[in-house]
């Protein structure tokens, strides 16, 4: 019984910021890998960052150098600040949270990220 809150989603134009939060409950182990996947209308969901429970990050190659991921433990929550954005960035964002004991993966329910050109 998992449960991931977005927070942080709006409109933004081209070249600004915005940060998301995601705060996760309903877990009394270990996240061991935490991040965020997006997904635009008629496409398919794509990886945008995760960051691990030692502080490893991983970025899809198109968020490289713009976004930036990050995780405080003691809140079971992780942050994506976002930089540069550009219309290519407009997609749902979804919280995605791994654990070594079930249920494995959660998702979160999305929060609108529009980057209006």
């Amino acid at each position: 019984q998992v449960q991931l809150v977005e927070s942080g989603g709006g409109l933004v134009q081209a070249g600004g910021s915005l940060s998301l939060s995601c705060a996760a409950s309903g877990i009394t182990f270990t996240i061991n890998l935490m991040g965020w996947y997006r997904q635009a209308p008629g496409k398919e969901r794509e990886l945008v960052a995760t960051v691990s429970s030692g502080g490893s990050t991983n970025y899809g190659d198109s968020v490289k150098g713009r976004f930036t991921i990050s995780r405080d433990n003691a809140k079971n929550t992780v942050y994506l600040q976002m930089g540069s954005l550009m219309p290519e960035d407009t997609a749902v964002y979804y919280c995605y949270v791994y654990t070594y004991r079930s249920p494995f993966v959660s998702w979160g329910q999305g929060t609108q990220v529009t980057v209006s050109s």
